[in-house]
Protein backbone atom coordinates (compact mmCIF):
# COMPACT_ATOMS: atom_id res chain seq x y z
CA UNK A 1 0.00 0.00 0.00
CA UNK A 2 1.30 3.95 -0.76
CA UNK A 3 1.10 6.40 1.96
CA UNK A 4 -2.22 7.48 0.99
CA UNK A 5 -3.62 4.19 0.70
CA UNK A 6 -2.84 3.80 4.51
CA UNK A 7 -4.26 7.08 5.35
CA UNK A 8 -7.31 7.03 3.83
CA UNK A 9 -8.46 2.89 5.49
CA UNK A 10 -6.90 5.18 8.54
CA UNK A 11 -9.06 7.80 8.62
CA UNK A 12 -12.56 5.56 7.26
CA UNK A 13 -11.71 3.87 10.23
CA UNK A 14 -11.59 6.43 12.72
CA UNK A 15 -14.45 8.38 11.60
CA UNK A 16 -16.28 5.27 10.99
CA UNK A 17 -16.01 4.63 14.80
CA UNK A 18 -17.76 7.89 15.75
CA UNK A 19 -20.85 8.00 14.10
CA UNK A 20 -23.38 11.06 14.49
CA UNK A 21 -26.46 11.83 12.87
CA UNK A 22 -27.15 15.57 11.53
CA UNK A 23 -26.66 19.01 13.45
CA UNK A 24 -25.03 16.59 15.91
CA UNK A 25 -21.63 16.16 14.45
CA UNK A 26 -19.32 16.94 17.25
CA UNK A 27 -16.46 14.39 17.22
CA UNK A 28 -16.73 14.11 13.43
CA UNK A 29 -16.34 18.15 12.88
CA UNK A 30 -13.48 18.09 15.75
CA UNK A 31 -11.66 15.51 14.30
CA UNK A 32 -11.61 16.63 10.45
CA UNK A 33 -11.17 20.24 11.91
CA UNK A 34 -7.76 19.31 13.53
CA UNK A 35 -6.38 17.20 11.21
CA UNK A 36 -6.57 20.16 8.20
CA UNK A 37 -5.10 22.48 10.68
CA UNK A 38 -2.04 20.06 11.10
CA UNK A 39 -1.84 20.11 7.17
CA UNK A 40 -1.88 23.24 6.79
CA UNK A 41 -5.40 24.83 5.69
CA UNK A 42 -7.02 27.73 7.30
CA UNK A 43 -9.74 26.17 8.98
CA UNK A 44 -13.04 27.79 9.84
CA UNK A 45 -15.44 25.27 11.92
CA UNK A 46 -19.21 25.62 12.98
CA UNK A 47 -20.50 26.52 9.93
CA UNK A 48 -23.92 25.78 8.70
CA UNK A 49 -23.99 24.89 12.73
CA UNK A 50 -21.71 21.84 12.65
CA UNK A 51 -19.69 22.20 9.31
CA UNK A 52 -16.18 22.91 8.69
CA UNK A 53 -14.21 24.77 5.70
CA UNK A 54 -10.46 24.27 5.45
CA UNK A 55 -8.66 27.01 2.74
CA UNK A 56 -5.49 26.67 1.06
CA UNK A 57 -3.72 29.47 -1.46
CA UNK A 58 -2.15 28.95 -4.09
CA UNK A 59 0.79 32.17 -5.20
CA UNK A 60 -0.99 32.42 -8.62
CA UNK A 61 -4.57 33.95 -9.23
CA UNK A 62 -6.66 31.20 -10.51
CA UNK A 63 -10.35 29.68 -9.66
CA UNK A 64 -11.88 28.73 -6.37
CA UNK A 65 -12.35 24.95 -6.49
CA UNK A 66 -14.24 23.76 -3.56
CA UNK A 67 -14.32 19.47 -2.21
CA UNK A 68 -17.62 18.89 -0.82
CA UNK A 69 -18.24 15.37 1.20
CA UNK A 70 -21.11 14.96 3.65
CA UNK A 71 -20.44 13.58 7.09
CA UNK A 72 -23.22 13.00 9.12
CA UNK A 73 -24.59 9.03 10.04
CA UNK A 74 -28.20 7.81 10.26
CA UNK A 75 -30.24 6.73 12.92
CA UNK A 76 -31.09 3.19 13.16
CA UNK A 77 -33.18 0.78 15.47
CA UNK A 78 -31.25 -1.93 17.13
CA UNK A 79 -32.59 -4.30 19.71
CA UNK A 80 -35.20 -1.33 19.99
CA UNK A 81 -32.47 1.43 20.99
CA UNK A 82 -31.98 4.12 18.53
CA UNK A 83 -27.94 4.42 17.29
CA UNK A 84 -26.10 5.91 14.51
CA UNK A 85 -24.79 4.01 11.95
CA UNK A 86 -22.61 5.51 8.72
CA UNK A 87 -25.07 3.24 6.42
CA UNK A 88 -24.78 5.63 3.62
CA UNK A 89 -21.17 5.97 3.18
CA UNK A 90 -20.46 9.05 4.36
CA UNK A 91 -17.23 8.48 6.29
CA UNK A 92 -16.04 7.09 3.16
CA UNK A 93 -16.46 10.34 1.48
CA UNK A 94 -15.13 12.48 4.39
CA UNK A 95 -12.05 9.85 4.25
CA UNK A 96 -11.53 10.54 0.49
CA UNK A 97 -11.74 14.12 0.72
CA UNK A 98 -9.52 14.76 3.96
CA UNK A 99 -6.89 12.33 2.04
CA UNK A 100 -6.98 14.16 -0.97
CA UNK A 101 -6.60 17.86 0.73
CA UNK A 102 -3.63 16.35 2.84
CA UNK A 103 -2.13 15.64 -0.11
CA UNK A 104 -3.12 18.27 -1.83
CA UNK A 105 -1.61 20.91 1.18
CA UNK A 106 1.60 17.97 0.95
CA UNK A 107 2.04 19.36 -2.90
CA UNK A 108 0.84 22.28 -3.17
CA UNK A 109 -0.89 24.37 -5.48
CA UNK A 110 0.38 26.59 -8.03
CA UNK A 111 -2.69 28.90 -8.60
CA UNK A 112 -5.78 29.82 -7.22
CA UNK A 113 -7.65 28.78 -3.97
CA UNK A 114 -8.57 25.25 -3.04
CA UNK A 115 -11.66 24.90 -0.29
CA UNK A 116 -12.65 21.63 1.66
CA UNK A 117 -16.03 21.49 2.91
CA UNK A 118 -17.44 18.94 5.57
CA UNK A 119 -21.05 19.36 5.43
CA UNK A 120 -23.69 18.40 8.50
CA UNK A 121 -26.89 16.94 8.06
CA UNK A 122 -26.84 15.93 4.11
CA UNK A 123 -29.68 12.75 5.55
CA UNK A 124 -31.72 16.06 6.56
CA UNK A 125 -31.51 18.22 3.32
CA UNK A 126 -30.79 20.80 5.27
CA UNK A 127 -26.71 20.77 5.69
CA UNK A 128 -26.60 22.30 2.33
CA UNK A 129 -28.74 24.79 3.04
CA UNK A 130 -26.94 26.02 6.52
CA UNK A 131 -23.70 26.35 4.46
CA UNK A 132 -24.82 28.80 1.92
CA UNK A 133 -26.55 30.50 4.51
CA UNK A 134 -22.92 31.06 5.95
CA UNK A 135 -21.36 31.58 2.45
CA UNK A 136 -19.47 28.67 2.35
CA UNK A 137 -19.80 28.76 -1.73
CA UNK A 138 -19.95 32.84 -2.14
CA UNK A 139 -16.66 32.61 -3.28
CA UNK A 140 -16.57 29.32 -5.18
CA UNK A 141 -16.33 28.51 -9.30
CA UNK A 142 -16.23 24.84 -8.89
CA UNK A 143 -17.84 22.67 -6.78
CA UNK A 144 -17.08 18.68 -6.51
CA UNK A 145 -18.62 15.73 -4.68
CA UNK A 146 -18.88 12.05 -4.93
CA UNK A 147 -21.18 8.83 -3.22
CA UNK A 148 -20.26 5.24 -2.84
CA UNK A 149 -22.55 3.29 -5.38
CA UNK A 150 -24.27 0.17 -4.26
CA UNK A 151 -23.10 -2.67 -6.04
CA UNK A 152 -26.17 -3.11 -8.62
CA UNK A 153 -24.92 0.25 -10.12
CA UNK A 154 -21.02 0.00 -10.09
CA UNK A 155 -18.78 -2.82 -8.99
CA UNK A 156 -15.18 -1.97 -7.79
CA UNK A 157 -12.99 -0.41 -9.89
CA UNK A 158 -15.63 1.37 -12.07
CA UNK A 159 -16.58 4.85 -11.35
CA UNK A 160 -19.70 7.09 -13.12
CA UNK A 161 -18.80 11.06 -14.29
CA UNK A 162 -22.65 12.02 -13.23
CA UNK A 163 -24.86 10.25 -10.40
CA UNK A 164 -28.03 12.21 -11.43
CA UNK A 165 -30.26 12.35 -8.80
CA UNK A 166 -34.16 13.58 -9.20
CA UNK A 167 -35.80 16.14 -7.25
CA UNK A 168 -37.44 14.56 -4.14
CA UNK A 169 -39.95 16.90 -2.27
CA UNK A 170 -42.50 16.36 0.88
CA UNK A 171 -46.81 18.41 0.57
CA UNK A 172 -48.47 18.43 3.78
CA UNK A 173 -52.28 19.35 3.30
CA UNK A 174 -54.81 20.34 6.05
CA UNK A 175 -58.37 19.94 5.12
CA UNK A 176 -61.14 21.87 6.83
CA UNK A 177 -64.50 20.56 6.50
CA UNK A 178 -67.76 21.10 9.32
CA UNK A 179 -68.17 18.64 12.38
CA UNK A 180 -71.52 16.80 12.42
CA UNK A 181 -73.78 14.21 14.18
CA UNK A 182 -73.30 10.92 11.92
CA UNK A 183 -77.07 10.72 11.97
CA UNK A 184 -77.27 14.11 10.10
CA UNK A 185 -74.62 14.61 7.48
CA UNK A 186 -76.08 16.96 5.73
CA UNK A 187 -75.33 19.92 8.53
CA UNK A 188 -71.98 18.35 8.21
CA UNK A 189 -68.90 18.80 5.57
CA UNK A 190 -67.48 15.21 6.22
CA UNK A 191 -63.40 16.15 5.84
CA UNK A 192 -62.78 12.33 4.42
CA UNK A 193 -64.91 12.90 1.20
CA UNK A 194 -62.74 16.35 0.82
CA UNK A 195 -59.61 14.00 1.12
CA UNK A 196 -61.01 11.41 -1.24
CA UNK A 197 -61.59 13.94 -3.94
CA UNK A 198 -58.48 15.24 -3.59
CA UNK A 199 -56.44 12.43 -3.80
CA UNK A 200 -58.45 11.47 -7.01
CA UNK A 201 -57.57 14.68 -8.61
CA UNK A 202 -53.80 13.78 -7.51
CA UNK A 203 -54.14 11.10 -9.03
CA UNK A 204 -55.49 12.61 -12.31
CA UNK A 205 -51.94 15.03 -12.64
CA UNK A 206 -50.38 14.60 -15.92
CA UNK A 207 -46.79 15.64 -16.80
CA UNK A 208 -44.40 15.41 -19.56
CA UNK A 209 -44.59 11.15 -19.48
CA UNK A 210 -40.77 11.67 -21.45
CA UNK A 211 -39.35 12.88 -18.02
CA UNK A 212 -39.72 10.38 -15.14
CA UNK A 213 -42.27 11.31 -11.96
CA UNK A 214 -44.37 10.30 -9.90
CA UNK A 215 -46.87 12.06 -6.73
CA UNK A 216 -48.61 10.12 -4.29
CA UNK A 217 -50.70 10.51 -1.23
CA UNK A 218 -48.49 8.76 1.31
CA UNK A 219 -49.99 9.71 4.83
CA UNK A 220 -54.23 10.56 5.28
CA UNK A 221 -54.97 11.27 9.03
CA UNK A 222 -58.65 11.68 9.87
CA UNK A 223 -61.63 11.43 12.39
CA UNK A 224 -61.44 10.28 16.25
CA UNK A 225 -62.83 7.91 18.61
CA UNK A 226 -66.21 8.62 17.52
CA UNK A 227 -67.44 6.48 15.23
CA UNK A 228 -70.94 8.22 14.64
CA UNK A 229 -69.09 12.01 14.26
CA UNK A 230 -68.88 13.62 11.09
CA UNK A 231 -65.07 14.65 11.23
CA UNK A 232 -64.18 18.14 10.15
CA UNK A 233 -60.51 17.86 9.92
CA UNK A 234 -57.97 15.99 7.65
CA UNK A 235 -54.25 15.87 7.04
CA UNK A 236 -51.98 14.40 4.23
CA UNK A 237 -48.91 13.98 3.33
CA UNK A 238 -47.38 13.25 -0.25
CA UNK A 239 -44.39 12.31 -1.97
CA UNK A 240 -43.32 14.21 -5.28
CA UNK A 241 -40.34 12.68 -7.53
CA UNK A 242 -39.11 14.26 -10.70
CA UNK A 243 -36.11 13.82 -12.72
CA UNK A 244 -35.60 17.47 -13.34
CA UNK A 245 -36.39 20.48 -11.09
CA UNK A 246 -38.47 21.89 -14.19
CA UNK A 247 -40.61 19.22 -13.95
CA UNK A 248 -40.48 19.32 -10.15
CA UNK A 249 -42.09 22.70 -10.84
CA UNK A 250 -44.74 21.85 -12.38
CA UNK A 251 -45.98 18.83 -10.31
CA UNK A 252 -46.10 21.15 -6.98
CA UNK A 253 -47.69 23.58 -8.46
CA UNK A 254 -50.17 21.24 -9.83
CA UNK A 255 -50.43 19.08 -6.58
CA UNK A 256 -51.20 21.83 -4.56
CA UNK A 257 -54.01 23.17 -6.89
CA UNK A 258 -55.63 19.42 -7.13
CA UNK A 259 -55.77 18.95 -3.26
CA UNK A 260 -57.23 22.71 -2.76
CA UNK A 261 -59.34 22.16 -5.96
CA UNK A 262 -60.27 18.48 -5.17
CA UNK A 263 -61.30 19.21 -1.48
CA UNK A 264 -63.51 21.91 -2.79
CA UNK A 265 -66.05 20.10 -4.79
CA UNK A 266 -67.35 18.89 -1.95
CA UNK A 267 -66.96 21.91 0.01
CA UNK A 268 -63.97 21.49 1.78
CA UNK A 269 -61.62 24.19 2.21
CA UNK A 270 -57.38 23.02 2.27
CA UNK A 271 -54.33 24.21 2.77
CA UNK A 272 -51.34 22.58 0.88
CA UNK A 273 -47.68 23.40 2.49
CA UNK A 274 -44.47 22.66 0.71
CA UNK A 275 -42.58 20.86 3.71
CA UNK A 276 -38.89 20.28 1.94
CA UNK A 277 -37.16 18.44 -0.46
CA UNK A 278 -34.00 18.81 -2.99
CA UNK A 279 -33.44 19.92 -6.70
CA UNK A 280 -32.78 17.54 -9.26
CA UNK A 281 -29.11 17.21 -10.43
CA UNK A 282 -27.90 19.97 -13.23
CA UNK A 283 -24.08 19.23 -14.07
CA UNK A 284 -21.65 21.69 -16.28
CA UNK A 285 -21.01 19.56 -19.05
CA UNK A 286 -16.99 20.82 -18.75
CA UNK A 287 -16.29 19.33 -15.27
CA UNK A 288 -18.26 15.75 -16.45
CA UNK A 289 -16.10 14.93 -19.50
CA UNK A 290 -13.10 16.30 -16.52
CA UNK A 291 -14.45 13.58 -14.31
CA UNK A 292 -14.61 11.29 -17.38
CA UNK A 293 -10.83 11.92 -17.96
CA UNK A 294 -9.52 11.73 -14.31
CA UNK A 295 -11.78 8.13 -13.87
CA UNK A 296 -10.08 6.72 -17.01
CA UNK A 297 -6.49 7.86 -15.80
CA UNK A 298 -7.30 6.01 -12.37
CA UNK A 299 -9.39 2.90 -13.41
CA UNK A 300 -8.85 2.87 -16.82
CA UNK A 301 -11.06 2.60 -19.90
CA UNK A 302 -13.57 -0.36 -18.24
CA UNK A 303 -13.78 1.69 -15.35
CA UNK A 304 -15.65 4.41 -17.03
CA UNK A 305 -18.95 4.09 -16.64
CA UNK A 306 -21.53 5.75 -18.51
CA UNK A 307 -23.72 8.60 -16.37
CA UNK A 308 -26.31 7.00 -13.96
CA UNK A 309 -29.86 8.22 -13.32
CA UNK A 310 -31.60 7.59 -9.79
CA UNK A 311 -34.46 8.53 -8.38
CA UNK A 312 -32.74 9.20 -4.80
CA UNK A 313 -32.25 12.98 -3.70
CA UNK A 314 -29.08 14.77 -2.66
CA UNK A 315 -29.04 18.34 -1.31
CA UNK A 316 -25.61 18.56 -2.83
CA UNK A 317 -27.96 20.12 -5.37
CA UNK A 318 -28.96 22.80 -3.59
CA UNK A 319 -25.37 24.24 -4.26
CA UNK A 320 -26.04 25.38 -7.90
CA UNK A 321 -29.42 26.61 -7.35
CA UNK A 322 -28.23 28.93 -5.08
CA UNK A 323 -25.32 29.95 -7.32
CA UNK A 324 -26.24 29.49 -10.81
CA UNK A 325 -23.15 30.10 -12.71
CA UNK A 326 -21.38 27.48 -9.97
CA UNK A 327 -19.25 24.55 -12.07
CA UNK A 328 -20.26 21.39 -10.85
CA UNK A 329 -19.33 17.80 -11.04
CA UNK A 330 -20.69 14.90 -8.79
CA UNK A 331 -19.26 11.10 -9.26
CA UNK A 332 -20.65 7.98 -8.26
CA UNK A 333 -17.82 5.64 -7.23
CA UNK A 334 -18.19 1.47 -7.10
CA UNK A 335 -17.28 0.42 -3.54
CA UNK A 336 -18.99 -3.82 -4.29
CA UNK A 337 -21.56 -2.08 -1.65
CA UNK A 338 -24.02 -5.24 -0.42
CA UNK A 339 -27.00 -5.14 0.40
CA UNK A 340 -27.83 -1.39 -0.46
CA UNK A 341 -27.05 2.48 1.07
CA UNK A 342 -29.73 3.13 3.92
CA UNK A 343 -29.25 -0.78 5.42
CA UNK A 344 -27.81 -0.46 8.69
CA UNK A 345 -25.31 -3.76 7.63
CA UNK A 346 -24.40 -1.92 5.05
CA UNK A 347 -20.65 -2.76 3.79
CA UNK A 348 -18.13 -2.03 0.98
CA UNK A 349 -15.09 -2.98 -0.24
CA UNK A 350 -12.61 -0.14 1.52
CA UNK A 351 -9.83 -0.89 -1.71
CA UNK A 352 -12.14 1.53 -3.44
CA UNK A 353 -11.21 4.37 -1.13
CA UNK A 354 -7.67 4.99 -2.84
CA UNK A 355 -10.26 5.27 -6.28
CA UNK A 356 -11.67 8.37 -5.23
CA UNK A 357 -8.59 9.87 -3.83
CA UNK A 358 -6.69 9.40 -7.20
CA UNK A 359 -9.58 10.30 -8.93
CA UNK A 360 -9.95 14.01 -7.19
CA UNK A 361 -6.39 14.91 -7.33
CA UNK A 362 -6.01 14.05 -10.89
CA UNK A 363 -9.36 16.94 -11.07
CA UNK A 364 -7.55 19.17 -8.72
CA UNK A 365 -4.58 18.99 -10.42
CA UNK A 366 -5.96 20.26 -13.65
CA UNK A 367 -8.17 22.75 -12.21
CA UNK A 368 -5.58 24.50 -9.90
CA UNK A 369 -2.44 22.51 -10.85
CA UNK A 370 -0.71 21.09 -8.33
CA UNK A 371 3.32 22.30 -7.89
CA UNK A 372 5.90 20.42 -9.54
CA UNK A 373 8.28 18.85 -7.77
Amino acid sequence: MTTSQTRVQQVWQTLHGIPEVGFAEIKTSAYLAAQLEAAGYQVRTGVGKTGVIGTLTGALPGPTLALRADMDALAHMIDNQECAIHSCGHDAHSAIVLTAAEELARRGIAKGTLKILFQPAEEKLFGAIRMIEDGAIDDVDVLLGLHLRPIQEARLGQATPALYHGASYVMNASLQGAAAHGARPHLGINAIDGAAAAVQAINAIRVNPVIASSVKVTKLHAGGPASNAIPDQALMTVDLRAQDNATMEELLKKTAHAIEAGAATVGCQAEATVLGGCPAAEYSPAIVNLAKEAIQHVLGSTGLLDPITTPGGEDFHFYVKHKPTLQVGYLGLGANLTPGLHHPGMTFDKACLPHGVDILLYMVDKVLELKKS
